[in-house]
């Protein structure tokens, strides 16, 4: 057969197509560069000069919450342990992103919000850090974005704001550490220790693991470098940092490292490994772990109460099928022990009065001897101490588990898997001979912060706040300005001090699709980076790789992926995810179908979950 012939003028007329369209991409893009929006010297100009105008310090008393954010920073006021110090942060709602710099101040007994304006104010940032020590607040670095996200600066400034007079002071001095985000600060007595982060050219992405040391007696930097041979945690950014006497702990982060293949195209690492520093000696030394570690995730927080490090929230990204990334946020509180360095889920305790009851109402022999017997089942919590979290709550799990295995010998006895994945009831209702009401004394609402990143989270006073952050719905960014507490010497309830207003948001244009389109291209070709949280780190043993490998999922996040995306799946999407958790969580078909003797948790727990899918 010929080869067929293309008739004059077309290929010339395809290629000035092309070139045309290319014109028009370049001179949109151009037009992006040069658009004021994005010229961030101008606008940080314009913010110094709008500051020199300030004359004198400005307090205004009793103004509305802060607006939703999101990587800023929350400190508890040294002077007054029930004042919260809120500063920067940064929202974006779907078009424009909008840096903050102003300072709060919060009062959680009167729960009022102070606005502080003073004049020598840090320009607008995100991702830094901030110390309070004496009657000073300490913050270092971050970053600023262009409304476009098309350009960004780091900054190495360092700042002193003194409480007692809400006057900022910038401490230039030499020998600080280079511009940089999403690096961790901790105080150790009279020094400030900095550790780690990244810094973004668009172009080249650069993760740190160097450390500094700033003496608030001498105000001196020192950089600590290794000594030859010795242990040193690798490069990454959005770890946590925390002390505890002589000792301060890092875990997690999360970086980036070029692949091996032919593109040499970035892969993103999340790091679950736990480190030691001796600030006396300056040395390294990795922490094995212990007990129940949570899984690896990024976007988490962390802070200290008395013994234990508190660690609530953060993102894991699973790869479903066809190269499908979903991302499941996390709203799970765990405590690391400080002394013996074991992990643990920390979970409410149950209040003393609490009784779930079963009762068995006989429909047969209503006037019979068995119409008033009733399986009482009391499920009294303990107290939770420092000392035996671990033996507590795998007490409490017994008797949840034993709770289970009385209701799951009727849901297996009276439910069967169709062909088609469907859950159906094997037995008629009038052929039952009892009925099973379930009632329980507990709410059937539980306050509860919903899973997020990127929030604040500091102890004052025994109680546990937690502050904004973000979490994502279906394609939606939600930035929350809401603000929970948690008393933890009880561990009863978590109150929602400041409940979450509704997020704009503002759909992107069809323009503004197609140059993210263009983005993306030019980063594959250039070999930028790309979306987070693709790896997990394989830093730890087997055994610890086996806890805590990528795209893991327990029972109770399997749960909640599902209530919150199923009602969006289409029938075929909802057998392949199935699938999926079902890989996930070792469960064969063999699995799901209980033997005689065997233990009936497990398969009531996979239909519970099943019964979920199919309610959606």
């Amino acid at each position: 057969m010929g080869k067929k012939t293309k008739k004059p003028g077309k290929g010339k007329e395809k290629t000035e197509r092309k070139t045309a369209k290319a014109e028009e991409k370049r001179a949109r893009r151009e037009s992006k560069k040069l658009s004021p929006e994005d010229d961030i010297d101008a606008i940080l100009l314009s913010i110094q000069k709008e500051e020199a105008k300030k004359k004198e310090v400005h307090i205004d008393e009793n103004v509305p919450a802060p607006s939703p954010r999101s990587n800023c920073t929350l400190s508890i006021n040294p002077l007054k342990e029930t004042e919260l110090v809120l500063y920067g942060g940064e929202f974006y709602n779907g078009s424009k992103t909008f840096v903050y710099g102003d300072l709060y101040r919060y009062d959680v007994e009167k729960m009022e919000w102070k606005l502080v304006s003073s004049p020598n104010s840090p320009p607008p940032r995100s991702a830094h850090q901030a110390v309070a020590w004496k009657n000073y607040l300490y913050i270092f670095g971050g970053e600023f974005t262009s409304p476009n996200q098309e350009r960004f600066h780091h900054y190495k400034d360092f700042w002193m704001l003194d409480l007692k007079t809400n006057q900022w002071e910038q401490l230039n001095l030499k020998g600080c550490p280079s511009p940089r985000s999403g690096h961790r600060m901790v105080l150790y007595k009279h020094k400030i220790i900095v550790f780690g982060g990244f810094y973004d050219t668009l172009r080249e992405v650069r993760y740190h693991n160097d450390l500094y040391i700033f003496d608030l007696d001498e105000f001196k930097w020192q950089e600590i470098k290794p000594k030859l041979g010795s242990m040193w945690p690798s490069a990454r950014s959005g770890f946590q940092f925390f002390m505890y006497q002589d000792q301060i702990f890092l875990y997690g982060g999360y970086s980036k490292e070029v692949s091996s293949d032919k593109n040499s195209s970035e892969k993103g690492i999340v790091h679950s490994d736990v480190w030691s520093l001796d600030p006396r000696t300056w040395e390294w030394n990795k922490v094995k772990k212990s007990g129940m570690p949570p899984g690896a995730r990024a976007g988490f927080s962390m802070c200290v109460h008395k013994k234990r490090a508190l660690l609530f929230g953060g993102v894991v990204d699973m790869e479903m099928k066809d190269d499908v990334m979903m991302s499941l946020f996390l709203n799970e509180l765990y405590g690391f022990q400080l002394d013996n360095h074991r992990w643990y889920p920390l979970e409410l305790r149950k209040e003393k009065s609490t009784k779930v009851k079963l009762k068995r109402n006989s429909e047969l022999e209503p006037d019979g001897p068995d119409s008033n017997d009733k399986i009482n089942i009391e499920a009294e919590a303990s107290g939770v101490d420092d000392r035996d979290q671990i033996s507590e709550y795998d007490e409490e799990a017994d008797d949840e588990e034993n709770n289970i295995n009385e209701m799951s010998q009727n849901m297996v006895a009276n439910m069967q898997i169709d062909d088609g994945g469907s859950i159906k009831s094997a037995a008629k209702p009038q052929q039952s001979k009892s009925k099973l009401n379930f009632q329980s004394s507990v709410s059937p609402e539980i306050v509860k912060p919903c899973g997020r990143i990127n929030s604040c989270m500091v102890v004052g006073k025994d109680t546990l706040y937690v502050y904004g952050g973000m979490m994502e719905v279906k394609d939606q960014e939600i930035t929350l300005d809401d603000l929970y507490s948690l008393n933890l010497s009880k561990l009863d309830e978590w109150k929602c001090i400041i409940p979450a207003s509704e997020s704009e948001w503002v759909e992107a244009s069809e323009d503004e699709d197609e140059d993210e389109d263009e983005d993306e291209d030019d980063s594959e070709e250039m070999g930028e980076p790309g979306s987070y949280g693709e790896e997990t780190d394989d830093d730890d043993d087997d055994a610890e790789a086996s806890n805590d490998g990528a795209g893991s999922l327990q029972m109770g996040d399997a749960v909640a992926f599902v209530r919150g995306e199923g009602k969006n799946l289409r029938r075929k999407e909802k057998r392949a995810r199935i699938e999926q958790i079902r890989a996930n969580l070792g469960l064969s078909d063999s699995q799901r179908t209980p033997m005689i003797g065997c233990h009936l948790f497990p398969f009531a727990a996979w239909r519970i979950l099943e019964g979920f899918l199919q309610t959606y």
